[in-house]
């Protein structure tokens, strides 16, 4: 083989060999991961919280006797509206009123003798003592006369302020004790509805408020304003009792009837939504990929009000952050990544 030969086989040899090294320890390009973003704003939400509820009378009392009486006179009709005041039962009362009747007889007698003695005391015709027991037994025997008209009220049962009657579970002639009841009122112009709200939501719902509702078997939406709250949450259902006042009258509006109350809580005019699929669970938090000029950054994030599609974040993005939807599991923090297509919020 001659040295012209040689050369030339040498020269395919690190030519191959060169070649060789580009393919295998060259330098390459890596490739940019394709994904979709979602573009962060804020928007107006809120959660709606549906509860069970209660609709009753603004007041409902159960009617007594105070005393111990037979049934003299009864004017209860039952399902009837009757004004304050209105006398329903009279229980017997003929001794007190006889009673009465001696009292002021003998009032009228003590203050003509108060009057002469009053003029005897001017000429010093008695002691200053004799006179003020004569005024002693005057006042004496008013009090007596009071006493026995406050003993006489309490033989009448009377409406305590306007409203519709229940039924009657006395008749005329019965003997009553103050542990008989005779009927119930209650007010039926103005209803109260009454509902348990989950304990998270306890800062939520104030006095003013407005709640929306819909009764057992009706068909139309009804409102309510919140009056008040009880004071604390029961240790037991971990729930707070929440009292709201209904103004508006409708015949599917019974008192004791059931209601399905909704409620808007945990409203936000300014709440950052994202997509749920672009919130990675970690062992203790959560995480969003932002993508930042074809990179991208793990960020740590809290949540808040979530539905069927979107969460709310509440802290670890800003307005106008861009987060990685789709292709999650494969990017890492080190990634190139190239979006596609960016999303909003609809």
């Amino acid at each position: 083989m001659g040295r012209t030969s040689l050369i030339l086989a040498f020269s395919i040899l690190l030519f191959a060999a060169c070649n060789s090294q580009e393919n295998n320890g060259g330098p390459r390009t890596r490739q940019a991961i394709q994904a979709d973003g979602f573009l962060v704003q804020p928007r107006q939400v809120s959660e709606n919280v549906e509860v069970p509820g209660t609709l009753l009378p603004e007041e409902e009392t159960e009617l007594r006797a105070e005393v111990s009486g037979r049934v003299v006179s009864l004017d209860m009709p039952e399902g009837v509206v009757v004004p304050k005041g209105k006398l329903l039962v009279k229980l017997f009362d003929g001794d007190l009123r006889a009673q009465l009747r001696k009292l002021e007889v003998q009032l009228q007698i003590a203050e003509k003798s108060e009057e002469r003695l009053s003029e005897l005391l001017k000429i010093s015709g008695i002691s200053q003592q004799d006179y003020d027991l004569a005024q002693l037994n005057v006042e004496n025997l008013k009090v007596d006369i009071e006493a026995t008209k406050i003993a006489i009220a309490k033989t009448e049962i009377r409406a305590p302020y306007a409203g519709k009657l229940g039924l009657r579970y006395i008749s005329l002639g019965s003997y009553l004790s103050p542990n008989d009841i005779v009927t119930s009122i209650s007010q039926v112009n103005r209803l109260k509805l009454e509902f348990a709200i989950p304990e998270k939501y306890a800062k939520a719902i104030a006095p003013g408020d407005k709640v929306n509702f819909k009764v057992d078997g009706g068909q139309l939406p009804h409102q309510a304003t919140v009056v008040a709250t009880e004071n604390s949450v029961d240790v037991t259902t971990r729930t707070l009792m929440v009292r709201a006042l209904v103004t508006e009258s409708h015949r599917e509006l019974v008192p004791g009837i059931f209601a399905k109350v909704t409620l808007q809580l945990g409203r936000s005019d300014n709440a950052l939504m994202i997509p749920t699929q672009a919130v990675i669970p970690q062992a203790r938090g959560k995480q969003v990929i932002v993508y930042k000029k074809d990179s991208v950054l793990f960020t740590e994030v809290e949540t808040g009000i979530r539905d069927s599609a979107y969460v709310q974040i509440t802290n670890g993005l800003q307005a106008g952050d861009t987060v990685i939807i789709s292709g999650l599991m494969a990017i890492r923090p080190a990634s190139t990544v190239r979006l596609v297509n960016i999303q909003f919020y609809e």
